[in-house]
């Protein structure tokens, strides 16, 4: 039986009814959809979250007090608890070969009121580094300035979604020069930060930054750093830095085992990254179970069809059709089926996918595996649920279908 004759029977066989072969397709449609609109919106994530870490610039270590366990975050180690890393640390990091620059960091959240507004946010006292560690430019202004973190100064930089709070009717050069209050201590604002977006789960937007000595001495009244972001030098220097810094720290705090940890932007890209694979993989098996119910509709549908047509299969074989054309016959209709399934289910999928991106939730990515995919796993069932039916239709008896009423 010639390739075009199977297909001039498939088409007529499905357009016979047409009603019963589009709602056979509803459940491989939904499935196909559901799989790629799922795993769009996984990799979409993934690739904003990627994307927001390394804005904070790939060569970048974080230092942090307390040990980070998996599961359990950042807990005390039983040496010095969560207040382990101090000023005289952050020479001691500086000296390490490879090391470009090191942003000590205090940071603790407070009221801030402004001119009748007022907003609850984190305040970080910082040094002049912070800005190239950070990789943050200002918009307006000037940032923390050697002579503000010698003087104890009362100057701030605000972020930009801070300094819209705070003055939602100043443009950010107008904002420069104007007062906030914060713990009850007044500061002059110097700067606003250019919009940075979210980097991880905070930003620089919503933040505000005064000098770190003042941090220090007058707001949180503490002597210990929340944290020191380390700039390395080379990308390729990561792992050997990141090695000496743990060495030098062990060693100035006279300890065997780390009161501190020690994370690159890679660890925690890598993390983030299993997390969502996991999640998508998760989503994308649950849509799944759709295929297999629209595999088991089109097995019942072939079943049906089979029976339908015994006397016309009795009638093939009466007049030489071989086992082999009868069941490539059928087997091609439940192939097709989930073909046509898939292809639209593919439209389908990506129609939403587009709807997601366009709300602005995420910005959804639809990867050519995920289309290959899905027309793979389209056709391996119309093969696997058809084959009963097609191998069914083939072993009946030509003299019984012929006499079946």
């Amino acid at each position: 039986m010639k390739i075009t004759d199977i297909l001039n029977e498939t088409y007529s066989a499905l357009s016979a009814n047409k009603a019963r072969s589009s709602l056979t397709m509803l459940g491989i449609v939904i499935g196909i959809a559901s799989v790629i609109a799922m795993v769009s919106i996984g990799n979409g994530a993934k690739a904003s979250i990627q994307s927001s870490i390394e804005s904070l610039g790939s060569n970048l270590l974080t230092i942090l007090p307390g040990v980070v366990q998996p599961g359990r975050g950042i807990v005390s180690s039983g040496r010095g608890g969560a207040q382990t890393l101090k000023n005289e640390d952050v020479d001691v990091v500086r000296a390490i070969d490879g090391v470009e620059a090191v942003s000590p960091e205090s940071s603790s959240r407070f009221q801030i009121v402004a001119s009748g507004n007022n907003t609850n946010t984190t305040v970080t006292g910082a040094v002049p580094d912070y800005m190239n560690v950070r990789n943050i430019s200002i918009a307006n202004g000037s940032f923390i300035s050697e002579a503000n973190q010698r003087g104890l100064g009362r100057q701030a930089v605000l972020g930009a979604t801070v300094a819209k709070d705070l003055f939602p009717d100043l443009s950010s050069e107008d904002i420069l020069g104007k007062t906030i209050r914060i713990n009850k201590v007044n500061f002059n604002v110097i700067g606003v930060l250019a919009t940075k977006g979210g980097a991880g789960f905070s930003g620089p937007d919503d933040m505000v930054f005064v000098p770190l000595s003042t941090m220090q001495k007058i707001l949180s009244g503490a002597d210990y750093l929340s944290m020191m972001a380390v700039s390395v030098t080379d990308k390729n220097q990561m792992a050997m830095v990141k090695e000496l810094a743990n060495i030098a720290l062990l060693n100035k705090h006279d300890v065997d085992e780390a009161d501190f940890s020690i994370i690159s932007q890679e660890d925690i890209l890598g993390t983030l990254t299993t997390v969502i694979d996991t999640f998508t993989l998760f989503l994308a098996a649950i849509a799944s179970i759709s295929l297999l119910v629209g595999g088991i509709g089109i097995m019942n549908m072939m079943l049906t069809t089979v029976t339908e047509r015994t006397k016309e299969i009795g009638l093939r074989k009466a007049i030489g059709a071989k086992r082999r054309d009868i069941s490539s016959q059928f087997l091609a209709e439940a192939v097709m089926l989930t073909f046509i399934g898939g292809f639209i289910g593919i439209v389908l999928g990506w129609l939403i996918s587009f709807i997601v991106t366009s709300t602005g939730i995420v910005a959804t990515e639809v990867t050519l595996f995920s289309v290959i995919l899905a027309f793979g796993v389209s056709t391996l069932i119309g093969i696997v649920f058809g084959y009963y039916p097609a191998r069914r239709a083939a072993m009946l008896n030509p003299i019984d279908a012929l006499r079946y009423e």
